[in-house]
């Protein structure tokens, strides 16, 4: 990926695909395929900064597995991948950590 990096409390995160086919074998065709709300953490901004102006770290880094609302985020496409762009407040939550 390009050297990017977002700004302030964003975080770029790539979407992980869920299964194609349920648990007893059924398969899922696209169409039918909710968006996962799930994803892992590719680049994170500086912080946010509080109203005096001291710099709030981020809580997640790069590699983290997130859980994010299912609407969360704008969709952007660097090096031909698909990405989200979101507040670090967007982010429900880490998983496995």
């Amino acid at each position: 990926m390009k050297k990017f990096r977002p700004l302030h409390d964003r975080v770029v995160v790539k979407r992980i695909e869920a299964d194609s086919k349920t648990k007893s074998g059924i398969i899922i065709p696209d169409t039918a395929q909710e968006k996962p709300s799930e994803g892992e953490v590719i680049a994170v901004g500086t912080g946010g900064r509080d109203e005096s102006g001291k710099l709030i770290p981020i809580d997640v880094k790069a590699g983290d597995r997130v859980l994010f609302g299912k609407w969360s985020g704008t969709e952007v496409k660097i090096d031909g991948q698909d990405l989200l762009i979101m507040k670090e407040s967007d982010i429900l939550g880490i998983i496995g950590k």
